[in-house]
């Protein structure tokens, strides 16, 4: 009977683990190099939404929010009142007379390229979900969503429906 040599506690890695590692890295690379290289969007602001705006006809979605629809209503039932406007006039008001520059991450399924966006040097997206008018969709704005909701900022000072549900209940082109 032939005895196997004792294993090593080294760090060896398979070849397959070793190859996944290195393509991993490529596209690191690859996306820091095109970041770098993609000019942002910038230019004329137009506000469409709580979350949607356009930078010299260029559509643009912000990328980790969701904000309340334009036609979305907050609050109990008798006092009921307008969150996806007041959203939109929270946007409005962070891009009044600044310099809006955006940087394109991604594309949505209406041709918006999603970006992160700022306003002055002034992260859009994470003043919009601190002061309660939007909501963070992943992990980058949740620290800014747990103050908000603390504080009972804007949407977070009654009940709401969130804005995916909202929209999954409304969909487009039923008006």
């Amino acid at each position: 009977m032939r005895r196997r040599a004792p294993r090593r506690s080294g760090t060896r890695w398979r070849p397959s683990t070793r190859g996944s590692i290195l393509v991993a890295v490529v596209l690191v690379v690859i996306a820091l190099v095109v970041e770098h290289f993609v000019p942002p969007l910038t230019g004329a602001v137009r506000v469409s939404d709580g979350d949607s705006l356009e930078l010299d006809g260029a559509r643009v979605r912000l990328e980790g929010i969701d904000a309340p629809e334009l036609h979305q209503s907050c609050g109990e039932a008798a006092t009921r009142w307008s969150c996806g406007e007041k959203a939109k006039a929270a946007l409005q008001a962070l891009v009044a007379g600044a310099k809006v520059s955006c940087r394109p991450v991604d594309e949505d399924r209406y041709g918006r390229a999603v970006a992160i966006c700022e306003a002055d040097g002034r992260d859009i997206g994470a003043a919009l979900v601190v002061q309660g008018w939007a909501v963070a969709t992943g992990l980058a704005y949740t620290g800014e969503q747990s103050t908000a909701r603390e504080a009972r900022r804007g949407i977070w000072a009654g009940p709401f429906e969130m804005p995916a549900n909202w929209r999954a209940r409304h969909p487009r082109g039923a008006d």
